[in-house]
């Protein structure tokens, strides 16, 4: 499911040669990645580490980069929610997925709106074509 997920994701978003990695971990893991590079001690529902930055984008323009989500954040969410867990896995995935492409909703305005409507639109396609 989650590979679907991931694919369906990238080609509605016109990357269908897009790659990633997808990891699944710890709340203790994700708090370590997330204090290294974000510097906030706290765990995290998911974090996305883009290839698509930097001076070595044009080695390979469809490595996307890496997408990882905390799998116990993941089953309290979807409890707080009331969603099944997988679907909580399918909006953390799209979610990642998008920062990767470039989406971003850390500052709110425009470009964290848009971010959170393609969410929308994605989570709903995915709803009727894979969950």
């Amino acid at each position: 499911m989650v590979r679907k997920i991931a694919k369906e994701t990238l080609n509605a978003l016109g990357s269908p040669d897009g790659e990633l990695s997808l990891s699944f971990v710890t709340d203790q893991e994700i708090t370590a990645l997330n204090q290294k590079h974000l510097f906030r001690p706290r765990p995290t529902d998911v974090l996305a580490f883009s290839m698509r930055e930097g001076d070595f984008i044009e080695i390979n323009p469809s490595l996307l980069g890496d997408v990882v989500i905390s799998v116990e954040t993941a089953k309290k969410q979807a409890a707080a929610k009331g969603h099944v867990f997988e679907e909580e896995l399918c909006l953390l995935l799209i979610h990642g997925i998008l920062h990767l492409l470039g989406y971003e909703h850390e500052i709110p305005g425009p470009r964290a709106r848009a971010m959170r409507k393609k969410e929308n639109e994605l989570f709903s396609l995915m709803k009727a074509k894979v969950l």
